[in-house]
């Protein structure tokens, strides 16, 4: 059976389901229901990933523009004069394999929303009618931050190969960047600043459904720039100080934002 049919008896189902005030469900009923979601999700993203196929090239020439940047700020780190800033593959399947990656990550970006609203209507069983009215809220939060999030990922990645490409000197050593390799770094940053992002999405989520306050929050403060600190050195793979302060000085805005929307919005 394909994806579309799969999909297709999903949304039937969704539609036949007999309506449910109290958002009870059993363990079967919740596995059917994250079933029912993976399989909606996954169709939008294989439906993302069609349209991704036509647009492969301009976003391909996108992320590797960072990269002809650094070659054009500095000639030296060229494999030869001509070679300019392209990248090498180091087996016959690489380019397929990198054109289904890119246009994965492309299906999956335009999917976004459809993927968020289906994460909201998986745990919507749990939460009362009032509180099922913010659906619309939090899938429009989480995209804007995600984008966000994605932007600063893009925004830092010069600086990020600058500085890793940096330690090649001048003299000894030169680029010859694997493709597949490059841009699985490229969508390593892009995701990690996106996902990162949603800190005030999670936090914000899970004080509507009353387990955090306002004042647990501010009582956690300390500790979560601590710890904020720690995440931002680990999770950037290039541990220079402006990546890292590029993602940390975001997340703890994105924090105290959270306290001032649960306290004053939320009133918990």
């Amino acid at each position: 059976m394909s994806i579309s049919q799969r999909v297709g008896r999903a949304v039937g189902k969704l539609k036949r389901r007999e309506p449910n005030p109290t958002g009870a469900m059993t363990l079967i009923e919740h596995l059917g229901e994250l079933r029912t979601r993976l399989l909606i999700s996954l169709g939008a993203v294989a439906v993302g990933a069609v349209i991704g196929w036509f647009l492969y090239q301009p976003v391909f020439s996108f992320l590797q523009k960072p990269y002809c940047e650094i070659i054009r700020e500095h000639p030296e780190l060229a494999i030869s004069k001509n070679a300019g800033c392209k990248f090498v593959f180091n087996s016959a399947v690489g380019p397929f394999l990198i054109k289904l990656k890119v246009v994965s990550f492309i299906g999956l970006a335009i999917a976004l929303p459809v993927v968020l609203y289906q994460v909201w209507r998986f745990i919507t069983p749990g939460l009362t009618s009032n509180e099922r009215r913010y659906a619309i809220p939090f899938v429009t939060a989480s995209v804007v931050l995600f984008l966000l999030g994605a932007y600063f990922g893009i925004f830092t990645l010069p600086k990020a190969l600058n500085f890793l490409l940096g330690f090649a000197g001048t003299d000894t050593l030169v680029s010859a960047l694997d493709v597949t390799k490059y841009m699985s770094f490229v969508f390593f940053m892009i995701l990690a600043f996106g996902i990162s992002f949603e800190l005030p999405v999670i936090l914000v989520s899970l004080a509507a459904a009353g387990v955090l306050s306002s004042q647990r929050l501010r009582q956690w403060r300390r500790g979560a720039i601590v710890g904020i600190a720690v995440f931002a050195a680990v999770i950037t793979p290039t541990q220079d100080w402006f990546t890292m302060t590029a993602m940390m000085v975001p997340l703890i805005l994105f924090y105290e934002m959270s306290i001032l929307i649960t306290r004053f919005v939320l009133k918990k």
